[in-house]
This record gives C-alpha cells, structure tokens and sequence, in this order.
C-alpha cells in the first residue's frame, strides 16, 4: 500500500481528494492537515510514503513545511508532491528547491494524481523536465550569484559523459531519447543517471533540472529539440 498523507486548508479539497485516493486498491490516506505546521508531528504519528501538499496555506506554508519534512531522517523522509494552482507558480518552484519531488496542478484529473503518486512512491518525479524548464525559464535569474557559483563547483565532480546526460535530462530528453541521441543503451543511460544523484547529492531528476540552470550548464529558454 502507498500511504498517502493530504495536506490543505480547504477541507472539501482533502475531502475530494481523499475519495479519489481511498478507491484505489493500492492507495490508502492515513493522515490529513490544515496547514503545514501540523506536518511533521502527523508524521511522527503515521507512517506516510507520499504527501500531497497544498503551497498557500495559513501558519506554515507548503514551502516551509516540505523544508522541515526534508530535514527529517531519511527513513522517516516521504516525498512530496506540491499542488499548485498555476502552471507557472514561483511558490511550486521554491517548494522544488526545497525538497519536493516535483508538483501537480490543482486541477490536475484523479487518473494525473493517481500516476503521479504512484510516480513518486516509485522513485521518479512528478514533474516532466520539460514542464520544470518553463518554471526554471521564468525563475532561474533570481538564483544567487553565491548558489550558481558552489553548483559550478559540483559539477566538476561528473564525468564528461555525465555531463552530457545531464545537459539533455535539463533539455527535456526521455531517457529513451538521450538513449537514441548517444547511441547507448536505455540501461546505461539510466546507470549515468543513478549515477549523477549520488555524485551530486540530489534525490530525482527534477532536482537534477534545478542544478542545470543552476549552473549554467543549460541556459535559459534551451529546448529539447
């Protein structure tokens, strides 16, 4: 079972998510909040592997809250799927940089919020690269001149093969295409990947999007194609 906590300050929210989430065979909701203040205390309570959290709420807010969750012990650390109501939210990109597995919009179908907790429990990210770009695009030129700087200095630590996955992972490639494009293996391209989130400390591949732009090794408005 996936165990799913739900985190909003609108009850009806929670209610219709909990209803959704609740008929599948392999899902089940073992805790709800308010506001991101009571997070942390629920999870010492509930063993929780995915938390559905909403960004505005009154006290803590999303942001914050993903941020305490982070600093959890890793046993006891879920994965966060952040619910924004705009595609192009500011608030979904900072909840990324502070921990979350990628975010999900409000109005996202129950069959999108169903993969998408599957998604996460199973290690992958919510949010295509592509759709983390467009975020990066708008917000990429307020990251600190110091954040850019100690990113550049990790980078070093990747092989220039790894770079290279990446560069094309921060472009919006599939691991099939980045596959086709080096004429590799679907596997080894996988293999580069594990082994470019250990290197650099990093917990998906939304994260590893987030420290291309960092670093300048993709530059804004960049595409896939």
């Amino acid at each position: 079972m996936i165990r799913v906590m739900l985190v909003d300050d609108q009850e009806l929210v929670r209610t219709g998510f909990r209803m959704v989430l609740d008929a599948q065979p392999d899902i089940e909701v073992v805790a709800e909040a308010g506001d991101g203040a009571q997070v942390v205390d629920l999870l010492r309570a509930h063993t929780t592997d995915v938390v559905l959290m909403d960004v505005r709420m009154p006290r803590v807010d999303g942001i914050e809250a993903t941020r305490r969750i982070g600093a959890l012990p890793a046993e006891r650390r879920p994965r966060v799927i952040i619910l924004t109501t705009f595609d192009l939210d500011e608030y979904a990109f900072a909840a990324i940089k502070a921990g979350a597995s990628g975010f999900l919009l409000k109005d996202a179908g129950p069959a999108q919020l169903i993969e998408a907790i599957r998604a996460v429990h199973s290690g992958d990210a919510v949010v295509a690269p592509s759709t983390t770009r467009r975020l990066l695009d708008r917000f990429a030129v307020h990251l600190p001149d110091a954040e850019q700087q100690s990113a550049a200095g990790a980078l070093a630590a990747l092989t220039a093969r790894e770079r290279e996955v990446l560069h094309l992972v921060a472009r919006g490639l599939s691991n099939a295409e980045i596959a086709g494009r080096l004429h590799v293996s679907e596997a080894t391209v996988k293999t580069h990947m594990g082994r470019i989130l250990t290197k650099l400390g990093l917990r998906d591949r939304v994260q590893a999007v987030v420290f291309a732009y960092e670093t300048g090794l993709v530059k804004r408005g960049q595409s896939g194609a």
